[in-house]
């Protein structure tokens, strides 16, 4: 069969949604139109019915309780919610100085946790941002390294959403668990494709979003533990005190039963998916590191999402790549930056220079790509790598065995 072009591999960026979770959310567009929260006629009751369905598909696909799921607009508000609920609910006064307290994040974290940290940070939060190591994964010795008598959050990312990297997060929750320390996670990348049991993980609080797992855009989750303990989160949004008080606002019925149904599949299709996603990573990233030279994967080799790769490649200007595989689509750095002209923040953290930052892939496989796509993404960047760095005048001193990074070039 002929492939269709383009092809999508930008699936860390967001997914198509599934067919049988459009088909799972029709009904309640046109026929079950209700307010959940009309208590008082049938649509109602119908509309609430399959909320709380769809409170059970998502608990059951982390291990929680359907009480323990509250509703939001997708991962930026999950995070925003757990990150300045939990700082303002837990803040700790400090001798002649307003309530406060001291909060851990890494600094390859998304926008979407590093932003609420730093408005914390204005408001007189102490936050630590952990440097990564090269490989990328935050253990729990640089956590412990880094706590101190007056933390009272740790919010960090189960798997980074540019290099895929999986950080310690059950270690880390332990940690945290031991002190009776707050610990959040956005696990935006990780939930749906990794095996997850917030019980098991130790965590407080997590974050997901409805995009990313094939359900639609503008529908989210976060986890609140209720027990072992308890944990309160200070509204950031009032009227109407719905979702436990914790964020008021009519709740977006069709899109939530769609949520719940890709949670749902996720559960029951996501072994197997892992499994051969896997493999076609594993053949892009072999295929391509050893029919090019000056290829870097960034990133842990191993402690890495199945399904996402980030490769640089040296002698080329990651723009001018894209445009050369225009009718595969991926991405260079993350897709809330890729507005920006600058190198990824998350591959300079890890020490990448700006060159191979700025040459850098993020390639992301998902539930419709296929083993002839996979191949044709091969065949397409080595083809648009090999046309760039014929046009390099760096690329052919690199040939002639020239270091150019000792080179001492002559102003005028």
């Amino acid at each position: 069969m002929a492939l269709k072009l383009p092809i999508y591999m930008d699936n860390a960026a967001t997914t198509r949604v599934d067919p049988r979770v459009v088909e799972a959310m029709l009904p309640y567009f046109t026929e079950r139109f209700g307010n959940s929260a009309s208590r008082n006629h049938r649509f109602g009751w119908e509309a609430e019915d399959a909320v709380d369905n769809a409170r059970e598909q998502a608990a059951a696909l982390i291990g929680a309780g359907g009480k323990e799921i509250i509703w939001t607009s997708g991962s930026s508000e999950s995070n925003n919610l757990a990150i300045k609920g939990a700082a303002r609910m837990y803040a700790k006064a400090g001798d002649g100085q307003p309530k406060r307290g001291h909060i851990i994040t890494a600094a390859h974290e998304h926008k979407a946790v590093l932003d609420p940290c730093k408005r914390l940070q204005r408001e007189g939060f102490d936050v630590t941002f952990l440097d990564p190591p090269k490989d990328g994964v935050i253990t729990a010795k640089a956590v412990e390294a880094a706590l101190r008598p007056d933390t009272i959050l740790v919010t960090l990312m189960w798997a980074n959403n540019e290099i895929g990297t999986i950080n310690e997060v059950p270690e880390i929750g332990n940690l945290c668990h031991d002190r009776e320390i707050i610990f959040h996670t956005d696990a935006t990348q990780w939930v749906g494709k990794m095996p997850t049991d917030v019980e098991r993980d130790n965590i407080d609080l997590l974050s997901w979003s409805g995009h990313k797992i094939y359900a639609p855009k503008g529908v989210g989750a976060l986890y609140v533990r209720r027990r072992k303990p308890r944990v309160r989160l200070e509204a950031q949004m009032d009227g109407g005190g719905h979702e436990r008080g914790m964020r008021s606002g009519t709740l977006a019925v069709p899109n939530i039963v769609g949520f719940g149904k890709a949670c749902e599949l996720c559960k029951n299709e996501m072994d197997a998916e892992r499994e051969r996603l896997h493999k076609l990573r594993r053949k892009l990233e072999t295929e391509l590191t050893s029919k090019l030279e000056v290829v870097q994967i960034n990133g842990h080799a191993e402690r890495r999402l199945p399904h996402l790769t980030n490769m640089s490649f040296g002698f080329v200007e990651g723009e001018s790549l894209l445009m050369g595989i225009n009718d595969i689509a991926c991405s260079s750095g993350s897709a809330c930056t890729s507005a920006s002209l600058e190198p990824s923040y998350v591959l300079k953290s890890l020490g990448v220079g700006d060159e191979l930052a700025h040459s850098s892939l993020r390639l992301s496989l998902g539930r419709w790509n296929t083993a002839e796509e996979v191949d044709y993404a091969i065949d397409g960047i080595i083809k648009a790598v090999n046309h760039l760095r014929s046009m390099s005048p760096l690329y052919d001193l690199h040939k002639e065995g020239i270091d150019i990074t000792k080179i001492q070039w002559q102003s005028h």
